[in-house]
C-alpha cells in the first residue's frame, strides 16, 4: 500500500449571516495517498496547490440558501473551495499529465483530488509572468473587470469613468482599462496608502479615501464636476446611492459586487434609483462567466500591454495554508492591498 503524506485543509464549520470571521473556518490534518484512483474512467488528477485566491463572492458560499445564486454553497465539514493555482502529481486523465500546471477551482488544502475539469485551464510557465497572476491579473478577477468594463460599460474615449473599490483586484485592473482606452478615471479607496498606490502606480487620474469623506456625493461632485459617465461598482450602498446622483445623462453602471452587504437576510435599500430614468442611465449586472467566449482576447490585450509596461498588477501576498483564514475575512475589512492571493507550496 502506497505511504500516505498529511493534508493540511481548511475546513468550512458552517453556515454563517453577516461578515465572515475567522472561527467560521478551521484547519485540520488528514492523510492522502499521492496518487490518483485508476480506471473506471475516472478521469481524475492529484494536484498539489500552490497559490489560492481570496475571492468575495466566496462570502454568499457561506450562506445555505442558494437558490438565487449562480454557484452552490459550501458543504460544512469539507474544505473550503476557490479559485487556486496547482501542480499535477499524478493523473488518470490523458489531458493532464504530471509536473502540467492548472488553474481553476480547487479545495483549501496542500493536496486536491480533481474530478470536474470544466473550469481548469493549463497554464503555459511565462518567466514573464508569476504564476499566481492566473488567479489573478489572468484569472477570474481580470476577466471580470475586462468583460465589466469593455462589454457592460461600453466605454469610449473621453468619458469619465469612477471605479469604487479601486485598489481591489478587479478595480486595480479596470482603472487600467479606462486609462488605456482614452478615459479620465477616478478611483475610491479606504486608506490613504492605498489612494496612493492608484493615483502613482496604477495611472489613475484622481483618487480619494472614502473614510474621509464626510459626504460622498460632495465628494464625488467634486472629482466629476461636469459627471460620471461610467460607474463601475464593487460596493454598492452608500457609494451606489451617491454615484446615482452624480450620473451623466445615458450614463451606465456596471453592477460587480456589493462587498458593502454586510447581511444578504437585512440589506439596505438604495435611495436614487430614480435617476435611472431622469438621466436614462443603464445599470446592469453581470457575471464574467458569460463572456468566456472572451477570453482569448482577453489574454491576449492583457499579456501584450503587461510585457510592455502598460498594465502593472497589485498582490498582497499571505505565506502559509494556515492564514488563509484570517486572508478571506481581511477583505471585508479592507486589510488587503490588491489582489490577496496565499501561497501553500513553492513549486
Amino acid at each position: 500500500m502506497m505511504e500516505q503524506v498529511e493534508n493540511k485543509q481548511v475546513i468550512f464549520r458552517g453556515y454563517i449571516e453577516g461578515a465572515p470571521k475567522e472561527t467560521d473556518m478551521e484547519i485540520k490534518i488528514s492523510r492522502i495517498q499521492l496518487k490518483a484512483p485508476k480506471g473506471s474512467d475516472s478521469g481524475a488528477f492529484l494536484v498539489k496547490n500552490l497559490y489560492l485566491s481570496c475571492d468575495p463572492y466566496m462570502r454568499g458560499r457561506m450562506r445555505s440558501s442558494f437558490t438565487s445564486s449562480y454557484i452552490p454553497p459550501f458543504v460544512p465539514g469539507q474544505p473550503v473551495e476557490g479559485f487556486g493555482v496547482s501542480k499535477v502529481m499524478d493523473s488518470d486523465n490523458p489531458n493532464f499529465k504530471p509536473g502540467d500546471l492548472v488553474a481553476g477551482l480547487t479545495g483549501w488544502e496542500e493536496y486536491s483530488l480533481i474530478r470536474k475539469t470544466e473550469q481548469l485551464r493549463k497554464i503555459q510557465p511565462n518567466h514573464h509572468i508569476p504564476l499566481s497572476y492566473h488567479i489573478g491579473l489572468l484569472g477570474m478577477p481580470g476577466f471580470t473587470a475586462y468583460a465589466g468594463f469593455h462589454e457592460v460599460c461600453s466605454p469610449k474615449s473621453g468619458e469619465y469613468v469612477f471605479v469604487s473599490a479601486a485598489a481591489g483586484a478587479v478595480g486595480q485592473l479596470v482603472g487600467q482599462l479606462a486609462k488605456l482606452h482614452g478615459c479620465y478615471v477616478v478611483g475610491s479607496a479606504g486608506s490613504s496608502r492605498k489612494v496612493d498606490l492608484l493615483k502613482n502606480k496604477l495611472g489613475f487620474d484622481e483618487a480619494f479615501n472614502y473614510n474621509d469623506e464626510t459626504d460622498l456625493v460632495a465628494a464625488l461632485k467634486r472629482c466629476f464636476p461636469q459627471g460620471i459617465d461610467i460607474y463601475f461598482d464593487n460596493v454598492g450602498g452608500e457609494m451606489l446611492d451617491a454615484a446615482l446622483l452624480n450620473m451623466r445623462d445615458h450614463g451606465r453602471i456596471a453592477v460587480c459586487g456589493m462587498v458593502s452587504l454586510h447581511s444578504y437576510h437585512d440589506p439596505q435599500g438604495i435611495h436614487n434609483l430614480f435617476t435611472l430614468v431622469t438621466k436614462r442611465i443603464t445599470m446592469k449586472g453581470f457575471l464574467q462567466s458569460d463572456y468566456l467566449h472572451l477570453y482569448p482576447r482577453f489574454l491576449d490585450y492583457v499579456i501584450s500591454n503587461y510585457k510592455q509596461g502598460k498594465i502593472v498588477y497589485v498582490e498582497d501576498m499571505n505565506e502559509g495554508l494556515e492564514n488563509a483564514p484570517a486572508a478571506f475575512v481581511g477583505l471585508f475589512s479592507g486589510k488587503n492591498v490588491g489582489k490577496q492571493v496565499v501561497r501553500v507550496a513553492c513549486e
